[in-house]
């Protein structure tokens, strides 16, 4: 048996997010902000780092005209330093809210909180549920990142859900980064078994398939979980969906293909795409499926890069799409600039960025619109 502990707080016992009214909304439903957090570690990029900056001002740039930007940076020197990048490429520092958070890396939508919104429309309650991040099971240095969704809900006054499934050894943290999962809004949740129920993870090993699907329906408010089978070549994430396969409307999905049978990718991608196409919304109705096509492979020092045009991010008046200097860009920025007729759909070179095994989404997390309490308010997170 296994669901979400209730955790105390100063009213007693907390319900999970969807009893109390909470879902975790489609990544194109409106946003107060998108929260980036400002490159600092050069394990990441090694001699790039300097050229990521400038990738990251240009995402902020573009992301400005639509939304405020949420920047964290590790310490002042840092934030010295990016406000210089990002006065130089344009950015009206006006439109930034800075946070001085010290982190270990750069990588929000994994460590980040998942924003969910609950109430009427018109009077909307963000909050932050808070997962255990643990380095992707890989890395060494991440605690910082972990503490990363409790300070930023202080530093927001917002309400936090801490998720902890109750197994059969007790209550225990459940791991979850957000490049991991991928919602429609309205009930659906996309995620790979490769990330969340392979071995060669080690994420949540004490919880199966059911166990992991009542978590997720609990803490996101999502009816069905879609499994997809796994990820692409180079992902150190063991299988991140934000590479293979993204909702861009409730009913519709784009997915990742590759034609070229000696790819590494081809049959995983093709197994992907098979199973998209057998998958019904709640209503019994097939998913209306759209392919695009990978890159051509990418390499840095003989290691294989996750490069993929499906790590794009969607704003709220833009997508910001990851581009490679591939003949294929202009393909990927057609198809969904298609998809998204009412948002301009822009290119993010992210030759550099990619040398840290991760694109525009990976760096980028949308807070919906909604109000929370303001940091002067009650700032005590449940728990």
């Amino acid at each position: 048996m296994s669901g979400l502990r209730r955790a105390p707080s100063r009213r007693g016992a907390a319900p999970p997010p969807r009893d109390a009214g909470f879902r975790m909304p489609a990544e194109w439903e409106p946003h107060h902000a998108t929260w980036l957090v400002w490159p600092h570690a050069r394990a990441d990029w090694e001699v790039k780092t300097t050229a990521v900056e400038w990738c990251y001002a240009d995402i902020a740039r573009n992301l400005i005209r639509g939304e405020r930007v949420a920047i964290v940076y590790r310490d002042e020197a840092v934030r010295r330093r990016a406000e210089r990048r990002l006065r130089r490429t344009g950015v009206h520092l006006n439109r930034i809210d800075a946070h001085i958070i010290p982190t270990n890396r750069s990588w929000i939508r994994d460590c980040g909180p998942v924003f969910v919104v609950g109430g009427s429309a018109a009077r909307s309650e963000v909050a932050a549920t808070d997962w255990r991040f643990n380095g992707w099971a890989r890395y060494r240095a991440w605690r910082r990142d972990d503490a990363l969704p409790r300070t930023i809900a202080g530093h927001l006054g917002m309400r936090r859900f801490e998720i902890a499934a109750v197994t059969s050894y007790g209550p225990r943290p459940v791991v979850l980064e957000g490049g991991s999962i991928d919602v429609n809004g309205q009930g659906l949740l996309l995620t790979t078994e490769q990330c969340l129920l392979g071995r060669e993870q080690a994420r949540n090993p004490d919880l199966p398939r059911e166990a992991i699907e009542r978590v997720l329906q609990q803490a996101l408010g999502v009816e069905r979980v879609l499994w997809l089978g796994g990820g692409i070549a180079g992902d150190d994430t063991h299988g991140h969906v934000d590479d293979v396969a993204r909702f861009v409307r409730p009913d519709t999905v784009v997915a990742a293909v590759e034609p070229d049978t000696r790819d590494e990718n081809h049959a995983p991608l093709a197994d992907n795409l098979a199973r998209l196409r057998e998958m019904r919304d709640l209503r019994g109705r097939p998913l209306h499926v759209v392919t695009i096509p990978m890159p051509r492979p990418l390499y840095f020092d003989g290691e294989r890069l996750p490069a993929s045009y499906l790590n794009f991010y969607i704003g709220n008046d833009v997508v910001l799409v990851p581009t490679f200097n591939d003949p294929s860009d202009r393909v990927a920025l057609g198809i969904l600039a298609d998809l998204f007729p009412a948002r301009e759909v822009v290119g993010i070179h992210a030759g550099d960025l990619i040398l840290g095994l991760g694109a525009v989404h990976c760096v980028t997390q949308q807070q919906p619109r909604g109000r929370h309490a303001s940091p002067a308010g009650n700032r005590a997170p449940l728990r």
